[in-house]
């Protein structure tokens, strides 16, 4: 580490503002995780209205997830160039409007557009998160401010079900996802308010790992350290795993479990609690282990485990969302150690295209899950979705592996 980073992290930090920024940040985060979520909870209702098949209604979340991942990266080096403030007022500004033309929308294409829309939203939040926290948070308290945002995000996937079934069941779907608009508009206000602290001084400097090459060399050098692209592949797999569980996984308790409606929404719930959870225990194991690879792998092995005990059908409905649970768990408890690994592969002054190349993993995974596991229901293929995946979730305990070996070798 060079000498300003040192006399930067050495700089005491009250903790208030620490605390200020991080909950900026997460509540900026938790929205955009709940506008991930916007559409699936409605599916019963909207297919209901239009007749579309799951595929056809998995293809509107993919379009989401296609454009975020693809501006995501692009994204990150917008963050680095023009700052964080402007590009998140900008992301929530796209989400309230995806969210308006979700709601008024009478055809297919206006729900293709509405996704575009939200895509560009999402796009944003992973580079101008992990920027703030790598940038305004003080280094001893990086771990807590990791386990503090992957929590948020968890949150807001376990918000969105409640907050759009509770609305759409008296008033309707539309009133649900317009009502979901707003959302982002009180966190633009929010932004308006503390523009100033958002617009402090960095107080820490992110570190190079050993051997990443220096920004100055060329702003893509980053792109040749294999580390970085192992971590997108074990985002994508991840994530299309993540997609399976938030587009289809009521869908797969109605039919698969009999569940009615309400409570097959309630899967999500319970599966995102649990990932809360998780990362609030994940922000401890991060402060005691630092062989951040080695947490990640235990934590998935427990989430495939449980999504093949859901795919075999060994319990009734009710008791199924255990499996969740601890599925839902082993997620979250991975989610910490993932991220401090990536910050440990980023060049100074390199944070937010680092985050926006490898989140854009995320994106990709989320926009391939739900195409895949809805021509599965199509073909009448319910729980065994999850053994889909199970299959994806291992898929990244592989790479995690892959991921110790490649950082074991350059430690040398």
């Amino acid at each position: 580490m060079n000498t300003q980073a040192e006399s930067l992290e050495s700089t005491p930090v009250p903790w208030r503002a620490d605390a200020l920024i991080v909950g900026l940040v997460a509540g900026a985060h938790l929205v955009s995780h709940f506008f991930q979520l916007v559409l699936a909870p409605l599916f019963p209702w909207i297919k209901a209205e239009f007749g579309w098949s799951y595929a056809e209604l998995g293809f509107i979340v993919s379009v989401m997830f296609m454009v975020s991942g693809l501006g995501q990266a692009a994204a990150g080096f917008v963050v680095d160039h023009y700052g964080p403030r402007a590009t998140l007022c900008g992301g929530l500004a796209c989400l309230a409007a995806g969210a308006t033309l979700f709601g008024l929308s009478h055809s297919y294409w206006g729900f293709v557009l509405g996704a575009v829309f939200a895509g560009l939203g999402n796009c944003v939040f992973h580079p101008v998160d992990y920027w703030f926290i790598n940038h305004r948070v003080s280094a001893p308290r990086l771990g807590p401010a990791y386990s503090v945002h992957g929590l948020s995000g968890s949150l807001g996937w376990a918000f969105a079900p409640v907050f759009l079934v509770g609305i759409a069941a008296p008033f309707g779907w539309r009133a649900a996802v317009l009502a979901a608009a707003l959302l982002p508009v009180l966190v633009i206000a929010l932004v308006f308010v503390y523009r100033e602290i958002l617009d402090a001084p960095a107080t820490t400097v992110s570190a190079p790992a050993g051997g990443a090459p220096s920004v100055a060399e060329s702003p893509l050098a980053f792109l040749k350290l294999p580390v970085i692209w192992l971590c997108f592949g074990f985002f994508f797999f991840v994530a299309a795993a993540l997609g399976g569980v938030q587009s289809f996984s009521p869908t797969v308790f109605m039919p698969g479990y009999g569940l009615d409606r309400h409570a097959a929404a309630m899967s999500i719930t319970v599966y995102m609690l649990a990932s809360a959870t998780g990362m609030l225990a994940g922000g401890w194991l991060v402060s005691r282990s630092r062989a951040l690879e080695r947490n990640i792998t235990p934590a998935l092995a427990l989430s495939v485990l449980a999504a093949v005990a859901v795919a075999m059908k060994l319990v009734p409905g009710p008791v199924a969302m255990v499996f969740m649970v601890v599925m839902g768990f082993g997620s979250g408890l991975s989610g910490p150690s993932r991220d401090m690994l990536i910050r440990s592969a980023s060049p100074p002054g390199a944070t937010g295209r680092v985050y926006g190349v490898v989140y854009s993993g995320l994106d990709a995974g989320i926009a391939a899950g739900p195409l895949v596991f809805g021509k599965m229901l199509d073909h009448g293929l319910a729980v065994e979705v999850f053994y889909g995946v199970a299959l994806c979730l291992a898929g990244g305990v592989v790479i995690a592996w892959q991921v110790a070996r490649v950082t074991a070798r350059r430690a040398l």
